[in-house]
């Protein structure tokens, strides 16, 4: 099927361009979301018509995503989760929990913007982007913890793995130094 795209779709193409797409993914996608028409002569001739509007609107939206983009780059959202001593969650972190967060930081962001590289399943700092409009991506990072004080020590740059294995090293040292102990105690009678 044959569409003219409202507004620039990754992957696919700039506002104003015809392109040839899949029936399902332009009936089920493209038409619905307001991103393409169909490509008829009655269609064609209404963009041409309606074009310099859509520019100055898309024009707007992007400056308005701009300006928004500037302030939410880079920043570090927290989101306390619970997990095992390995550091591996119980469940996993959604795009969902990515935009409650983040909106309840002052930011207004829907589920549908934010894309996971990848499921985010472990504790740690996990870089996400969002698209706040098809031609600005900015990203954001998750710091997933257990507890606040969790995130102070993954934000100051230490691994939960690096300290859980710290604390076992230390524990193990405590037993050595111990058995050491009650054996020297044990040749001294």
């Amino acid at each position: 099927m044959q569409v003219i795209l409202l507004q620039r779709v990754a992957k696919l193409g700039q506002m104003g361009e015809v392109v040839n797409v899949k029936d399902g993914y332009a009936r089920n996608f493209l038409l619905p979301q307001g991103k393409a028409l169909r490509a008829n002569e009655g269609n064609i001739k209404s963009f041409e018509a309606k074009k310099a509007q859509l520019e100055v609107h898309n024009l707007e939206t992007r400056k308005e995503a701009e300006a928004v983009g500037a302030k939410l780059d880079g920043q570090t959202f927290v989101i306390i989760r619970s997990a095992s001593d390995s550091g591996a969650l119980y469940g996993s972190v959604t795009t969902r929990d990515a935009a409650e967060v983040a909106t309840e930081g002052g930011f207004t962001v829907h589920r549908g913007q934010v894309v996971l590289d990848k499921p985010i399943k472990d504790l740690g700092i996990h870089s996400v982007s969002v698209i706040l409009h098809p031609e600005v991506t900015v990203r954001i990072n998750l710091n997933v913890a257990r507890s606040v004080e969790e995130a102070e020590l993954q934000a100051s740059g230490k691994s939960i793995k690096e300290l859980a294995a710290e604390a076992e090293a230390a524990a193990d040292f405590e037993i050595a130094e111990l058995f050491d102990d009650l054996g020297g105690a044990a040749q001294d009678e």
